[in-house]
């Protein structure tokens, strides 16, 4: 059974602020209950105000970074250093910025190929991530205007395995091929935030989380337990 909470900012800048606030306590409530924080960050434009406020040094130091180790939600299946890597943006805004080690950074591999790729991916997961399920202590979420989360697009959900945590396929919508948490692995997560913004996401939300339950056509739904960060021109859909 789904089981969501909402927190509405009255801006998207007053949400990155709030959103920045509620990472760092992820962090050290992680941190001082076994020593480690990880977190699988989101790509697209929504997190990059988020990590550009995080890396300013009066957040930055806000956070252990010695203990924190980073994954990535899903990927493009691109080199890390083209324009639209998922990596290459928050190493530009976040990763760069911040005293965090080099072999705590762990980013796909695409260089692999596409399916070698989520396989390792896979592999270092269950290697290094603690917990039942591999249980990360964050994972950072957007969700598009068709309602799709991670890379886990409307129509192409059926030849996801149950059992795998990371996996490779191709996406008709967009025409490439995408390497992506599966709900498995995302819904294992101590916690799941959404964050989404602006008056273009309203009514998608309010499907999303109002509306009949059809995670085939909405995605997003897949995700059981979540916290929705939403500014209040995203929030409209639901008051009203």
């Amino acid at each position: 059974m789904s089981s969501h909470t909402l927190r509405v900012s009255d801006t998207a800048e007053a949400l990155t602020g709030d959103a920045a606030a509620r990472i760092v306590k992820c962090a050290r409530d992680a941190i001082a209950g076994r020593g480690t924080f990880h977190w699988a960050l989101s790509g697209g434009g929504t997190p990059r105000a988020l990590f550009m406020l995080l890396a300013m040094p009066e957040w930055a130091g806000r956070v252990d970074w010695k203990r924190t180790h980073v994954w990535w939600s899903d990927e493009r299946y691109v080199p890390p250093t083209h324009s639209e890597s998922n990596y290459r943006m928050a190493y530009e805004t976040l990763l760069s910025k911040v005293p965090i080690p080099e072999a705590n950074v762990h980013r796909v591999g695409t260089e692999l190929g596409a399916e070698e790729a989520a396989a390792e991916y896979e592999t270092q997961i269950r290697l290094q991530v603690p917990g039942v399920g591999h249980a990360f202590d964050l994972v950072l979420l957007g969700m598009g205007e068709d309602g799709h989360t991670a890379s886990l697009f409307p129509g192409s959900l059926d030849d996801i395995p149950a059992e795998r945590l990371v996996y490779a396929h191709w996406i008709p919508r967009v025409q490439a091929k995408r390497i992506t948490f599966t709900p498995t692995l995302i819904n294992a997560a101590a916690t799941v935030m959404f964050i989404v913004t602006g008056a273009a996401k309203a009514d998608i939300l309010c499907r999303v989380l109002c509306g009949p339950r059809d995670p085939d056509q909405l995605p997003a739904q897949l995700v059981e337990r979540a916290e929705w960060w939403l500014d209040a021109a995203a929030a409209a859909g639901l008051t009203r």
